[in-house]
C-alpha cells in the first residue's frame, strides 16, 4: 500500500513539521504544496528537513518566492513583510538554493494535479469558495487537484450530475474516497486557520483513490516563544493558539 505524505505551508515552524512527520511514520513520496517559509522562527531548519525527505515533490508557495525577492513584498500586511524581511537576511545560500529548485507552475503525479494556490494560478489565486473553484476546473486535466495557501483543511467536491461544488471538511483520521473531480487540501502544518490549531497534512493512498486528512497536536507555546526571541510579530505567536 503506497502512502503519500501531503503538507503545505509549514511557514517556518519546525516544531509543528516534526510533529507531523513523527505522526505520519513511514511514507513513500512526499508532496510539498508550498510555503516553506514564511511567518514562523526556524526557515532553514524547516528547509534543510524537507530537502532530506524521501521522494519528494515541492512547490514554490508566494513566501519562498518573496523570500527569494523575487517579488515585491508591498501586498503582504505588515506582519507578514516584517517577517519577510527578517527570512530574506536569515536565509543560508543553501536554503536559496533549494527555494529556487521548486515548481512555480502545478505538476502532475499520477491522476493529481499539485498547486500551491490554483491550478489556474499557482503562486497567488486563493481556492476557497466554490466560485473559484469551478473557474478552476478546467485548469487540470487529472481527476483531481491539491491545493494549499489557503491553510483550511477540507475538499471542493465537484458533483457533475448537479454541475455544482460542495465543501466537505472530513473528519480527521476518516478516510475519504475519491470519484468525481475536486481540490484536495491538507491544511496548514506551521499555522493552521481554521480554528484548529494542531498542526494539519494528509495521507493519499493513490491504488485505493483515499484521501485522509489528520491533525496533530504539538508544542505551540515552544514555538510562540521562539517567534518572540526572534524579534518577529508578536501576532504571528498568538494566532496560533487558535488556530487563526
Amino acid at each position: 500500500m503506497t502512502r503519500i505524505l501531503v503538507i503545505s505551508d509549514i511557514h517556518a515552524n519546525l516544531v509543528a513539521l516534526e510533529a507531523v512527520l513523527a505522526d505520519a511514520g513511514a511514507v513513500d513520496e512526499v508532496w510539498s504544496l508550498g510555503d516553506v517559509v514564511g511567518y514562523g522562527p526556524r526557515p532553514n531548519e524547516c528547509i534543510e528537513r524537507i530537502a532530506s525527505l524521501p521522494r519528494l515533490t515541492a512547490l514554490m508557495g508566494n513566501h519562498d518566492y518573496a523570500c527569494l525577492s523575487d517579488i515585491s513584498i508591498e501586498s503582504f500586511n505588515p506582519d507578514a513583510r516584517r517577517s519577510l524581511l527578517w527570512q530574506r537576511e536569515t536565509l543560508t545560500d543553501a536554503s536559496r538554493a533549494f527555494l529556487r529548485s521548486q515548481s512555480v507552475t502545478p505538476v502532475e503525479r499520477g491522476e493529481m494535479t499539485l498547486a500551491h494556490g490554483s491550478p489556474r494560478d499557482s503562486i497567488w489565486e486563493y481556492v476557497m469558495n466554490t466560485l473559484v473553484a469551478r473557474l478552476n476546473l478546467d485548469y487540470f486535466a487529472t481527476p483531481w487537484c491539491l491545493v494549499g495557501h489557503s491553510h483550511f483543511q477540507g475538499v471542493f467536491q465537484y458533483h457533475l450530475a448537479e454541475d455544482e461544488f460542495t465543501i466537505e471538511v472530513p473528519a480527521p483520521n476518516t478516510p475519504y474516497v475519491l470519484q468525481e473531480r475536486a481540490f484536495l487540501n491538507p491544511g496548514s502544518v506551521g499555522q493552521p486557520r481554521d480554528r484548529d490549531p494542531r498542526a494539519a497534512y494528509a495521507i493519499f493512498y493513490p491504488q485505493e483513490r483515499i484521501w485522509e486528512p489528520h491533525r496533530v497536536a504539538y508544542d505551540i507555546q515552544a514555538v510562540q516563544t521562539q517567534i518572540l526571541e526572534a524579534g518577529l510579530p508578536a501576532r504571528h505567536a498568538e494566532r496560533l493558539a487558535g488556530g487563526w
